[in-house]
């Protein structure tokens, strides 16, 4: 078998939402370059697929023709004007649309294949999209989901399909590891609709107690617990979707409290209506009781208080004070305390205005999540006929130039040579119209940009037990490991990755949870000193405490003083020396006896703490994340949830251009002409 080269290396990784692929191995490991949505529509023909929803349309086919005129005799006029006339036919039409998931069928569903002819169909779309040579080898991730017979049928359809040289099946799980460089670990994959946790020990994927295709933990749960939150007030699913992917909805660590809305007033409100705040209690707008606003501005007035706009006494009508009038009517010191309780009134306002101001700025400047709400901004599609005034003077405006221009044109100018020129000038302005109008029919939506505050709920997608029912298939997954020695490295290799685990704070979120619910102290020491009486005090390092082996006592056995001649026998025989010799006395050999005894006990102690394990089996004394490998520039930008395709091309490179089959990494064709389908179990990895 000739060499395989970089360039001619197929990836092909499904999903239940998007399936990743990539043909050739660039010199640094990137993202995925192809990525398809993992949904097909049904054909025309029964049993066929197409990649892209095809919408059948009827329309009216014109043509046009010209009529010779008769006179009234029957003769044919053979004369320059001739009678134009249109002729309609029916014309069925096909046209693409690639935004629609409308009758979409998804051959995935939790990582399970449901439907083999779709999926059949979709790696069939992606190899002939790719367009590989004949002389590529191929590699395609396994789901954990997926059964032995699942993994026969793919075997059989590459070989049988795509004649390909090598084909390879790896596990997910074992991706990972690849990408992280990692030997050992745990690996929680988080992805749409299910969740799938792995243990990995030497580069061997573990079958006892592992988690697969977990429903209600992947990301799909988390957008279905932000609409239970939000339905009621006005957000559909797509809101919600978006929600969960920007910042501003984050996953708080078990423990923490959500963060309480106050009122604050807004200062520009104030200013401009009086009114202090929104909540109960607080003082009506000036508009609210019948006044003029405050402000510049027609029909304004400015001030601080509701009696700053009538005359007061002492003024003109122009506001301008009178100090002769003042003066006459022997109100000067009532005056003046008048106007300074108004002056302080206006500077606790004042005071009060900044406070607040201060207040809202202090929010501002909290962390996202110790802001009661926060400004969310998404993008919604509506229809081309809702926007720009109703769409009339975006869409009538260029229909109105449209017809204009047909009617310039089906208008012939003076010293035009017949009418045929007109009907084909009218013909073609016909063809632009209903060009325009597949246009618009295709794009017949557009988003708009929208802003919304979001309350404590954008903090709350994963409350729904999402986080406990996860850290419960990790803990159950590693306490199924049979080799009880190697468990507290599983617990300290843990790795999280999927699509499902990119909102903000959720990897922090389910490592808290794991702490709090299954880690204990490193020393059981330590779980009791606090229970010690104050009295006690630490004992010193100068070994006189330590106990000696001659302080402990093997355990008194009732049978007298009285040698056991069975066991004397025994040991006797196996040592000659230790036999008694002869006329020995009795108390001498109850001494003997009981020196057997002693070194039977130590013996028996030493085995036992042999065999005794300093860790723990059940519960862990410390849980770790693995860190991300910074050597991949391009993943360090888009994050490593999708792990699993970087370790792919990593396999792929090792096995099918370093290692060139000598470990037996994928299944060669002439393997499959001898074994068929059932060779795979031996080659996969």
């Amino acid at each position: 078998m000739p060499p395989f080269k970089d360039e001619h290396v197929l990836i092909i990784s499904p999903g239940s939402q998007t399936t990743l692929a990539q043909l050739g191995l660039p010199e640094s490991f990137t993202p995925a370059r192809l990525r398809i949505p993992t949904r097909m529509f049904p054909a025309e023909k029964k049993g066929e697929w197409e990649p892209i929803k095809v919408r059948e349309r009827q329309t009216t086919k014109t043509s046009t023709g010209n009529t010779l005129k008769a006179n009234t005799d029957g003769d044919v006029l053979m004369s320059d004007e001739q009678a134009v006339t249109e002729l309609y036919e029916d014309e069925t039409l096909y046209e693409e649309d690639p935004t629609s998931e409308e009758g979409a069928v998804c051959p995935l569903e939790n990582g399970r294949v449901v439907d083999w002819s779709c999926f059949f169909a979709l790696l069939t779309y992606i190899y002939n999209t790719l367009s590989p040579p004949f002389h590529t080898p191929i590699l395609v991730i396994s789901q954990p989901a997926w059964t032995a017979q699942d993994h026969e049928s793919l075997t059989q359809f590459f070989f049988e399909k795509f004649q390909t040289p090598a084909f390879c099946l790896m596990d997910s799980a074992l991706a990972v590891c690849y990408a992280y460089g990692k030997s050992t670990a745990t690996v929680v994959d988080v992805g749409f609709g299910k969740c799938d946790v792995s243990t990995v020990e030497d580069f061997v994927v573990s079958d006892l107690g592992r988690g697969s295709a977990l429903e209600g933990c992947g990301g799909e749960a988390m957008t279905q617990r932000l609409l239970e939150l939000l339905q009621n007030k006005g957000f559909t699913r797509d809101i919600c979707e978006q929600l969960k992917k920007n910042p501003t909805c984050e996953i708080l660590p078990p423990g923490a409290e959500l963060p309480i809305e106050t009122e604050v007033g807004n200062p520009a409100s104030m200013v401009s209506t009086g009114a202090v705040g929104s909540g109960d209690g607080q003082r009506a707008s000036i508009a609210a009781e019948g006044g003029a606003p405050r402000g510049p501005g027609v029909d304004t007035e400015a001030g601080d208080a509701d009696e700053d706009r009538e005359i007061k006494d002492g003024e003109d009508e122009e506001g301008v004070l009178d100090v002769a009038t003042i003066v006459a009517s022997g109100k000067t010191s009532e005056f003046l305390a008048r106007k300074e309780k108004e002056k302080a009134e206006r500077a606790a306002a004042r005071k009060k205005d900044a406070a607040d101001a201060a207040a809202a700025s202090r929010e501002r400047a909290l962390p996202n999540s110790k802001r009661a709400k926060a400004a969310f901004t998404y993008h919604e599609r509506r229809p081309l006929e809702e926007l720009n005034n109703n769409g009339k003077r975006a869409l009538g405006g260029e229909a109105g130039q449209d017809n204009a221009e047909s009617k310039r044109q089906k208008t012939p100018e003076p010293g035009a040579e017949n009418e045929a020129q007109a009907s084909e000038a009218a013909a073609a302005a016909r063809k632009e119209e209903r060009k325009e109008e597949r246009r618009r029919h295709r794009e017949g939506t557009a988003f708009v940009k929208k802003t919304i505050e979001v309350g404590p709920e954008r903090l709350q997608a994963a409350s729904g037990g999402i986080l406990d029912s996860i850290a419960d298939a990790i803990h159950r997954c590693i306490s199924a490991y049979p080799e009880v020695s190697k468990r507290s490295n599983l617990w300290d290799s843990v790795v999280i990755v999927g699509n499902g685990s990119k909102p903000k704070g959720f990897k922090e979120a389910l490592l808290g949870t794991l702490t709090a619910r299954y880690l204990i102290s490193p020393s059981s020491a330590t779980i009791f000193s606090s229970e010690l009486p104050s009295n006690f005090t630490t004992p010193a390092a100068t070994g006189a405490n330590t106990p000696q082996p001659h302080q402990q006592h093997p355990p008194h056995h009732s049978a007298g003083p009285g040698v056991n001649p069975l066991l004397l026998a025994a040991t006797t025989a196996s040592n000659p020396n230790l036999a008694p010799p002869p006329g020995h006395h009795p108390q001498q050999q109850q001494q003997l006896h009981q020196q057997l005894q002693q070194q039977q006990f130590y013996q028996q102690q030493q085995q036992h703490q042999q065999h005794q394990h300093s860790s723990h089996a059940q519960t862990p004394t410390s849980i770790k994340v693995l860190k991300v490998p910074e050597y991949f520039p391009e993943w360090k930008e888009v994050g490593m949830e999708e792990a699993v395709f970087l370790g792919a091309q990593i396999a792929s490179k090792v096995v099918f251009v370093v290692d060139q089959g000598l470990s037996k990494g994928f299944m060669s064709r002439t393997e499959y002409n001898d074994l068929g389908p059932q060779g795979i179990h031996e080659s996969c990895l």
